[in-house]
């Protein structure tokens, strides 16, 4: 294995491999932050690889795990992080994450810092090491073609992606996540719920009218969210979120399912309050978990999504979950 100068490798030594979007601004700093972090932890010079737009990842990561690389450095954004991850996943390689994107939602989950790039180095140097669950996705397109994807935090089938393919993307440069709010603003008074059925484990056939059907692994969105309360990244199940709102009204009481009874609940004494107002009795939101998943939509395409990028329509999903697939560097 070679280093960034080409020279050949120090056996005696680790090495890591960065996997970085160069179209990302600080890219110059992180360069740094990996120079000072491998003289302190006695690494070997890295091997620096860029991500293209024809391959945001994957066949980087593969070709890191030939090389036989210590240690994985994915360096961008969500869309960067997924496809790293992608190609890494059952290796047994440890991969780091530097967050250089707007949502960064997996090193949201990880708690890792998405505003440092030195600390974020740190951590994927030094930091101690995870292991966490993936989420693979089949999608069958409306002409019959299957595509396999991977997803790290949640996938979803509905006014979610349209919401995400309505973002303006300068708006989200300027804003980060925000942008997403106003997205939302935009596309809720044209919305129409469609007909969609699902099952868990192979149980029982839901035939729901929802607005959108989420598979998650994790489940706190940007702002300390808590969109998914029982989600955890490492047992072994997803977890699935039917929204069925019924109108204008409806949606009202999503918002306060999401960024409210979700917090309240996690006390006995908050569900008590929650049971005693009617919030078992609502069903906006309906929340399920298992290992496996199908969706099939009953009628036309729906937009799909997957860790906030928009991946075009689907007319079904299967859904399954790939325990400890990543070894990920985390603080602690």
């Amino acid at each position: 294995m070679s280093g960034a100068d080409g020279s050949q490798a120090d056996v005696s030594r680790p090495r890591a491999v960065v996997i970085a979007n160069p179209s990302k601004q600080g890219i110059a700093a992180l360069r740094t932050a990996v120079e000072h972090a491998e003289a302190r932890q006695g690494y070997a010079p890295s091997v620096w690889l860029d991500t293209t737009e024809a391959d945001p990842g994957h066949g980087q990561a593969r070709e890191a795990i030939a090389l036989g690389a210590d240690l994985v450095i994915a360096a961008g954004g969500d869309g960067t992080v997924r496809s790293v991850a992608a190609g890494l996943r059952g290796s047994g390689v440890p991969m780091g994450i530097v967050p250089l994107g707007t949502g960064n939602l997996f090193a949201r989950n990880l708690n890792l810092p998405v505003n440092d790039t030195g600390d974020a180095v740190v951590i994927a140097f030094a930091g101690v090491e995870r292991r966490v669950d993936a989420l693979v996705a089949e999608v069958t397109r409306a002409d019959g073609d299957v595509e396999s994807h991977v997803s790290l935090v949640m996938a979803g089938i509905g006014i979610d992606a349209t919401m995400i393919a309505n973002t303006n993307p300068e708006l989200k440069k300027r804003v980060g996540w925000l942008a997403y709010v106003d997205a939302g603003l935009r596309v809720l008074p044209a919305s129409e719920p469609f007909r969609v059925g699902y099952r868990i484990d192979g149980g029982r056939h839901h035939h729901p009218k929802a607005s959108s059907i989420l598979v998650a692994n994790l489940g706190v969105l940007p702002g300390n969210i808590e969109f998914v309360p029982d989600a955890s990244i490492d047992d072994g199940l997803l977890d699935v979120v039917v929204l069925q709102p019924r109108n204008l009204w409806g949606w009202l009481f999503v918002w306060r399912t999401i960024t409210w009874e979700n917090q309240v609940r996690k006390t006995a004494l908050g569900r008590q309050f929650l049971d005693l107002t009617g919030g078992k009795r609502r069903r906006e939101v309906v929340y399920g978990s298992g290992k496996r998943v199908t969706v099939a939509i009953e009628g036309d395409a729906q937009e799909f999504e997957i860790d906030g990028d928009e991946l075009g329509s689907v007319v079904a999903g299967d859904f399954r979950v790939d325990p400890g697939a990543l070894v990920m560097r985390v603080a602690e």
